[in-house]
């Protein structure tokens, strides 16, 4: 089945033209990749980050459709110079990978669910922070606990119960033929969904005031008192202005933006990544329903 273009570009799947990286940039060790194996020995190729010194724990990362893991750098740098090793796939919807072409529509979703299956074998039983943008953002809730409509073939769980806790920046609304609000609702880690008042799908209703509000079904759909937040970015876009995911998207860049975002997930990830009462408290304290940033939570 094809997604509607609407629905794609829902999770940014659709415009990508690669432009070369943005003037912001940020410092990250050189990457390692590796391959696994996957269903009919399919190649998984994972990017891995390693920190100076041991790391702290582990993030999975799952990036937006079409783009790519090094598209991130913004984003995963701090994640990085924190201490963290990453480890993010490169999933069949890239336009980077060689088989694309035979991945249509929602035969990336299950492609998705069989990445994080292989690269949290590959892992062990090691607990990890899972962490996405867009589509990405909708595959780490799900490893966090959330149930999608299965794709077609699929059975079986769809996480494996070892994620501590889920940062998703600006993940899909319920989409009927890929998650359901009661879908997101069974989202069992404390976690943090993002948005920014300008992050509006293509094709929203132009009635709707806060049309942006779409992005935060997942935070509005999860129970209360699982330490859950609700992130608003005044003047953010669905790719913070080209900084992240698509380089070649209308700018200015929110670099605030960026900056805001970087802080309040770097709180979030030492609070319940690492168990930091401090990170805790400080990230407690910020809850605020002002803009330009309004944290809420739940």
């Amino acid at each position: 089945m094809r997604l509607s273009r609407r629905a794609a570009m829902a999770f940014g799947a659709a415009g990508v033209a690669w432009m070369g990286a943005p003037a912001m940039a940020q410092a990250m060790p050189a990457p390692s990749r590796f391959d696994l194996t996957g269903p009919g020995g399919r190649r998984i190729t994972v990017t891995q980050w390693n920190p100076v010194g041991t790391p702290v724990g582990t993030v999975l990362f799952s990036h937006g459709a079409a783009s790519a893991p090094h598209y991130y750098d913004l984003i995963l740098g701090p994640v990085v110079a924190a201490g963290w090793r990453v480890l993010a796939p490169l999933h069949v919807d890239s336009r980077e990978h060689p088989d694309t072409a035979h991945y249509p529509g929602l035969a990336s979703w299950k492609a998705r669910l069989e990445d994080f299956a292989a690269l949290t074998d590959h892992i062990g039983h090691v607990p990890y922070v899972a962490m996405g943008h867009s589509y990405g953002g909708l595959t780490a809730l799900v490893l966090g606990g959330a149930q999608s409509v299965p794709p077609p073939g699929w059975t079986g769980p769809q996480c494996d119960g070892k994620a501590r806790a889920v940062i998703a920046f600006s993940p899909p609304p319920a989409i009927p033929v890929l998650i359901t609000k009661e879908g997101y609702g069974k989202l069992a880690v404390p976690a943090i969904i993002q948005t920014g008042t300008i992050d509006v799908m293509p094709g929203a209703d132009p009635k709707e005031p806060e049309p942006w509000k779409a992005h935060l079904d997942a935070y509005e759909a999860a129970a209360p008192g699982g330490h859950r937040y609700g992130l608003v970015l005044e003047g953010v876009s669905h790719y913070f202005g080209g900084l992240i995911c698509d380089f070649s998207q209308k700018g200015p860049p929110a670099v605030q933006g960026i900056k805001d975002a970087n802080r309040i997930a770097g709180l979030f990830l030492a609070a319940y990544g690492r168990g930091d009462h401090r990170a805790r408290v400080r990230l407690d304290a910020a809850v605020s329903p002002n803009l330009p940033v309004r944290l809420m939570m739940k």
